[in-house]
């Protein structure tokens, strides 16, 4: 098995020894098939990092030590006068499969997402992929869960590293992390399963009130493009939905695509989540085929009895809740 380290001050005389990621990752073979450990010191690391190599494990001492950050964003111009956009605008892409991320912090840092626009921290398209112990940071966008849907809404909307890719719907797990952000900071087309997991929907900046007087809404958590015919979409299980935005402006999520998935199971939601729970983005034809769905929901955020949920959002019973297990969910996967 080959061992590489990373160190802010690497030593460029000793053996798989490097100062920066990118140069490790240089020294794995493009079609490697063998495991490979990148150990990563404290410190912060200020890359643009794409690791296309399978069967790699990229650890850290702990998230809090080390610290991959950049600050590329979507309204950014690019040198033919082209905005950047949403696909371009990663700290880390993650392209390859049997990959594990663990005790480290992948950040956006651009802000304020009035000026800013989508600022993707992970870019995870592949699959067997494992994220441990890991904080995920910026605001909107935070997490793509690859891959993109069959066809961009506008034109030039996926232009980026995979737009003429194959479809290939990946299996990820995520357990353990830290993911935080404001407008659909968890989205994308993978199979996700989420255990364990903090949900931040933070404040990042006031809002106006609604015409009304209303609370102004604040964020969604998700935004699912499951594909149709998918067994599977995000699963959230035992997670917690936290939040420094006010009571009931937040949503758990809205569809992306017409038959978004997302299944919470024994999650602890926050009173920051708005009464209907989910919202539609304003497509009404998607309450017809988007699958949305509860269990044992608990905290202020839970409908508790209330029969307060969008009537598109369905409360599972027991005998339905066991087919969201990580192993059902996530078969031969490597946990």
């Amino acid at each position: 098995m080959l061992k590489l380290t990373v160190a802010p001050n690497g030593n460029p005389a000793a053996e798989n020894t490097f100062s920066t990621i990118t140069q490790a990752i240089a020294q794995i073979p493009k079609d490697n098939d063998e495991p490979v450990v990148i150990e990563i010191a404290p410190g912060t690391y200020e890359e643009k990092i794409t690791l296309d190599r399978s069967r790699v494990h990229l650890v850290g001492t702990s998230a809090a030590e080390c610290i991959i950050t950049y600050g590329d964003y979507a309204r950014d111009l690019m040198p033919d006068g082209s905005k950047r956009g949403t696909f371009r605008s990663y700290t880390f892409l993650l392209d390859a499969d049997h990959v594990t991320l663990e005790n480290l912090t992948i950040r956006n840092s651009a802000f304020p997402r009035s000026k800013a626009g989508q600022a993707v921290a992970l870019y995870a398209d592949g699959d067997d992929l494992c994220i441990k112990s890991c904080r995920l940071e910026s605001y909107q966008d935070t997490l793509f869960t690859g891959p993109l849907p069959p066809a961009p809404m506008q034109i030039g909307g996926f232009t980026g590293p995979k737009e003429f890719a194959e479809r290939r719907i990946g299996h990820h797990y995520y357990k353990d992390c830290y993911i935080c952000g404001d407008v659909d900071f968890i989205f994308g087309s993978a199979i996700a399963y989420f255990e364990n997991c903090e949900i931040a929907s933070i404040f990042s900046e006031e809002l106006p009130a609604e015409p009304d007087g209303s609370t102004p809404v604040y964020g969604y958590a998700t935004a699912a493009s499951t594909p149709k015919g998918s067994p599977y979409g995000y699963v959230f299980d035992h997670c917690r939905f936290t939040s420094t935005c006010p009571e009931a402006s937040v949503y758990l999520g809205r569809p992306w695509r017409d038959y978004a998935q997302t299944v919470l199971i024994n999650c602890e939601l926050g009173g920051h989540i708005r009464p209907e729970g989910f919202h539609d983005w304003n497509k009404p034809n998607v309450r017809e085929t988007v699958f949305y769905a509860e269990y044992g929901s608990t905290g202020p955020g839970a409908d508790n009895g209330m029969n307060q949920r969008a009537d598109f959002v369905r409360a599972l019973t027991d005998e339905e809740a066991l087919r969201y297990t990580k192993e059902k969910v996530l078969p031969d996967f490597h946990f």
